[in-house]
């Protein structure tokens, strides 16, 4: 999982993600009380790279956190959303 840019946001931002194989990810952002408020992908990818986009014009600004989850692996990275 790659830093994802532009960070901060506003109001969108890119989630970059590389897989050495095929495998079903899982892309889900996290308010700051743990409440998963979007689910971005809940599929099967191909090996390779991938990117997925999150538009918080919706949401308050804040911190997010944004977890994939991918081959019994987890990786969550903090994003800001400015407004």
């Amino acid at each position: 999982l790659e830093q994802t840019y532009p960070n901060p946001a506003n109001p969108s931002t890119t989630i970059g993600f590389t897989l050495a194989e095929t495998a079903h990810v899982s892309i889900d952002i996290y308010n700051t009380a743990g409440q998963k408020i979007d689910t971005l992908a809940d599929s099967e990818f191909a090996a390779g790279k991938h990117t997925a986009v999150w538009d918080g014009a919706a949401y308050a600004a804040g911190v997010y956190f944004c977890t994939v989850r991918s081959g019994g692996r987890t990786v969550t990275r903090k994003m800001v959303l400015v407004k």
